[in-house]
């Protein structure tokens, strides 16, 4: 009975994202050349592509909205309504931690908010199965906050800043279209792991509440896409809503890569499993290594290159949209 409900809820979205949009396909936006002009002829050419890419995901900017003035809660609090396989993006950032459930940016996508004087925005498309954080968007401007724009590219969350309009997909972290085109947004660690591991590695961590001041399904069964912990819907089977630029069938589409990719574009993906299996890989960069360690404790891991032990950020993927961005992709299965 379960996934009748949960295939009736992908129906539901490909009815609205049918009336919304009269096509899914929208026209590029047109570059100000006195944007581009410093930019590489390589780089003039991947944003072409991605704007090129560009699709309505049927919501208008800010259909989804953004949790701008996030509440908090404590972990005893948030143990009665949060279940211990629960996913959550886990903050551990300037000395605090916080645990956003994935129950509650399924509905929003972009939380903001200020850690320690600095703005960061917690990101997630539940279309890419991606979490990441960026900090000080826009820093220095009146409004250095993200939104949600509507668009998808390679099925990927287009973000927006909310002092320029500039549109930023998730996945590049980097602007393809206004004033910012071509700059790149700073990213710090979002884990991507679930409520029993999160709070047992850190007891005192805040939870974001269900107090958004909107009103969405935030119950364990409300997510429209499927579930994750049961297997179902949306995020294991092979529909791809909005197709990417490029397709890539060395792996089912929905398999879960951890990707790492830098500001040349130089893009690796191992597939998780085999991280898991493996605890420590070593994987090559463009002309650079860098060292994947698996975290047990919370089933998740960090990276850092090999001769400087400099943070990088490496991230869980569905396959497709990461072949859909880096189509040259190095894959280690």
């Amino acid at each position: 009975m379960k996934n009748i409900f949960v295939v009736l809820g992908i129906i539901l979205i490909l009815i609205l994202v049918a009336i919304s949009v009269r096509s899914t396909k929208d026209a590029a936006i047109e570059q100000d050349p006195e944007v581009l002009v410093d930019l590489a002829q390589d780089d003039r050419d991947y944003f072409a592509e991605l704007n090129n890419g560009i699709r309505s995901g049927g919501p208008p900017k800010d259909g989804i909205p953004a949790v701008d003035n996030p509440q908090y809660e404590s972990a005893t609090e948030a143990d009665e309504w949060l279940l211990s396989h629960d996913v959550v993006f886990g903050v551990d950032y300037r000395g605090e931690t916080i645990a956003f459930p994935q129950r509650i940016l399924v509905w929003h996508e972009i939380a903001n908010e200020t850690l320690g004087g600095e703005h960061i925005s917690v990101t997630y498309c539940p279309l890419t199965g991606t979490a990441i954080g960026f900090k000080n968007p826009t820093q220095n401007s009146s409004n250095p906050t993200l939104g949600v724009s509507g668009k998808l590219v390679n099925s990927n969350l287009i973000m927006y800043d909310r002092e320029s309009d500039s549109y930023w997909p998730q996945i590049a972290g980097t602007a393809i279209t206004g004033p910012h085109t071509g700059d790149q947004l700073e990213e710090f660690p979002v884990t991507w792991t679930t409520w029993e591991r999160w709070k047992t590695v850190h007891p005192d961590t805040r939870v974001l509440s269900r107090d958004t001041g909107f009103f969405r399904n935030y119950t364990v069964s409300g997510d429209p896409y499927g579930s994750y912990v049961d297997e179902g819907g949306y995020y294991t089977d092979t529909s791809i809503i909005f197709p990417p630029n490029h397709e890539d069938t060395r792996l089912h589409p929905k398999e879960v890569v951890v990707g790492i990719r830098d500001s040349e574009r130089n893009a690796t993906a191992v597939t998780k499993k085999t991280l898991r299996e493996r605890k420590v890989m070593d994987v090559e960069l463009g002309d650079r290594t860098v060292t994947l360690t698996y975290l047990p404790d919370l089933d998740f891991y960090e990276a850092r290159y090999s001769d400087t032990d400099e943070w990088i950020n490496a991230f869980d993927a569905m396959w497709f949209a990461w072949a859909g961005y880096y189509p040259s992709t190095t894959l280690v299965q």
